[in-house]
């Protein structure tokens, strides 16, 4: 049985998206993987785009990593497109999935089941193609902040993402005013960065 989550998230700020977000582990993963280098929403709607494109309520591991590459990277690209780069992000997306059918016999929700503690499980996120260790660190985050996934010491795990009271990231957006709150935060991260790189420069 491929596990099911039963959480209401608001990352996309669509009904029907989160709604899948919120039961299916897989799409988690997924928008999580897609959240690079364009908008949170529109990373986030991505799994129910693929779901419906795919004909399906949810999104599979074994279906998605047996498709056909460039059927599946052209799905990604139909107007309109899932990413602003769908070509790379439907290899990605398809190396995730056969990395879980390959590890976990296809169910994401095994990459967290029954870890006994955060250092376990950020070192299950950062083996996953496309997760580095900030990304696998917001997925930590998420998955204890809001979807019940709390391991012994996983915020020390998640680093600042894991902070209570905080807007970092995804792990903290729960309607349109965290949203705004952790958009803040990143705008602020980038002028910061941008100021210091200015500095160096100089």
């Amino acid at each position: 049985m491929i596990g099911v989550m039963d959480v209401t998230l608001h990352l996309a700020q669509d009904p029907e998206a989160d709604a899948l977000l919120g039961r299916s582990p897989l799409a988690a993963l997924v928008g999580m993987l897609l959240d690079q280098q364009v908008p949170m929403e529109w990373a986030f709607k991505g799994p129910r785009t693929i779901a419906d494109r795919l004909g399906a309520d949810d999104l599979d591991a074994h279906e998605i990593a047996a498709q056909d590459p460039e059927a599946f990277a052209a799905l990604l690209s139909d107007k309109p497109a899932v990413h602003r780069y769908p070509g790379s992000m439907a290899k990605r997306i398809q190396q995730l999935c056969q990395y879980l059918v390959e590890h976990y016999d296809g169910d994401a929700s095994a990459v967290w089941d029954g870890v006994g503690t955060g250092k376990e499980l950020l070192k299950r996120l950062e083996e996953l193609p496309g997760f580095g260790r900030q990304k696998a660190q917001i997925f930590l985050a998420l998955l204890g902040k809001q979807l019940g996934v709390r391991p012994t010491g996983w915020r020390e795990a998640a680093g600042a993402y894991g902070e209570p009271g905080s807007f970092r990231s995804v792990a903290d957006i729960t309607g349109p005013e965290s949203l705004t709150k952790v958009r803040a935060h990143k705008q602020e991260m980038k002028a910061a960065a941008k100021a210091r790189k200015q500095a160096s420069a100089g």
